[in-house]
């Protein structure tokens, strides 16, 4: 086996998926978090269809997920007075099985911890620089460090990403909308809630609590690792909004848990460059349809399995995961889930609130995205797993 010593960046999701999977085919894994510590919050995310539930099942993880899930609940539509005008059904938000974020994380990084991988906690990339074995790579903290490859799998914003293929900018396209999570006091009602005016949603309610904002604005410039700077966006945002929308931003307001985001979009036309390469959201999202989650997953096992059967030699593996996976990423290429959570005009807002009172539509809506979430063959990767 050759480049047995990989650097992932990003702990969330797919940094750990692939840590698991390289792990399991006798690769030795270092995770690099920026956070100090394994983020906990977030929304509920979904696994929707046979592939996605096949490779949990082949992680060996389908059974705790379901013993964490959610349950994905109906949310009720409602306008300024909370009458109802329509429903839209759990299974619609919440896929075949559905997960709070941060229950997922904590998962896979549990069961990667145990298994021998190591997780480096604040800290960053600082410059990466391959050689003809391998990548020096640089942190803010720690002392340099050379491995055979690295993955960025640090979200949309990767930081690896900026550093070997260029600026973000090149790669990264801002859709007209933002949304933004805040953990607040489950004191809103047992029912889970939306309402919309033209060109913002807020949402609350339910199991899960947290708050979830959806606004259409032009592009704006903010700091994103300051809390009150974004609170302050999304407070402003939500200025003179009904129904229980000042309640909630002032729960906003004492949120010890923050999170604020464009809606953008990844165009890039290669996954890896040399040594490098991309997973998740830093190299196929973040439209907030609902796929990001399973195309992280999805893809984690894909470039995992491609680097066993290539028996580490990263010139075939990559090329072969991209060959393996683009097409199935060319659902979050299709997406931009703000207007349809948001709609700009008040017309809008009832035609999509139509649709959920249309059974029929619904129904083809929700087949064609089964459709999207199998539309890729699995090879039977664990066959290399070593014993």
């Amino acid at each position: 086996m050759n480049n047995t010593n990989i650097l992932i960046s990003g702990a969330s999701v797919g940094g750990p998926a692939l840590a698991y999977w390289l792990n399991r085919y006798g690769f030795n894994v270092t995770v690099v978090e920026k956070a100090p510590a394994l983020r906990l919050g977030g929304q509920a995310v979904d696994f929707k269809g046979e592939t996605h539930l096949t490779v949990l099942e082949r992680m060996g993880i389908l059974e705790d997920v379901r013993r964490l899930q959610t349950g994905g609940t109906d949310q009720e539509i409602v306008d300024a007075n909370d009458r109802t005008l329509a429903v839209m059904p759990g299974e619609f938000t919440g896929g075949e099985l559905e997960i709070g974020r941060g229950d997922l994380s904590r998962l896979l990084y549990e069961k990667t911890l145990a298994a021998g991988c190591e997780y480096v906690f604040g800290d960053s990339i600082t410059s990466l620089t391959e050689t003809a074995s391998g990548v020096h790579v640089t942190f803010e903290r720690g002392a340099p460090r050379t491995f055979d490859l690295v993955v960025g799998a640090d979200g949309i914003h990767s930081n690896v990403r900026r550093l070997v293929f260029g600026p973000e900018s090149d790669y990264v396209s801002f859709l007209g909308y933002y949304y933004a999570l805040a953990d607040i006091p489950k004191n809103f009602g047992a029912v889970a809630k939306m309402y919309n005016e033209p060109g913002r949603l807020v949402s609350t309610g339910g199991p899960a609590a947290s708050a979830f904002f959806a606004f259409a604005s032009p592009r704006l410039d903010y700091d994103r690792y300051d809390i009150e700077e974004m609170k302050r966006i999304v407070i402003d945002a939500y200025a003179g909004m009904g129904w229980r929308t000042p309640a909630i931003i002032e729960a906003v307001r004492r949120a010890d848990n923050f999170y604020l985001d464009s809606i953008s979009q990844v165009r890039i036309d290669h996954y890896s460059k040399g040594r490098v390469v991309l997973l998740g959201d830093s190299a196929y999202g973040n439209t907030l349809g609902g796929f990001g989650t399973g195309l992280a997953m999805v893809g984690a096992y894909v470039l995992a399995g491609e680097l066993a059967e290539a028996s580490g030699d990263h010139r075939v593996a990559f090329q072969r995961y991209e060959e393996e996976f683009r097409d199935y990423a060319k659902i979050a290429k299709n997406g931009n889930a703000g207007p349809f959570l948001a709609p700009r005009t008040r017309r809008g807002i009832r035609m999509r609130n139509w649709l959920f009172k249309s059974g029929p539509l619904l129904k083809i809506m929700m087949k064609m995205t089964d459709k999207f979430a199998t539309n890729i063959t699995l090879k039977d990767y664990p066959s290399l797993v070593r014993r």
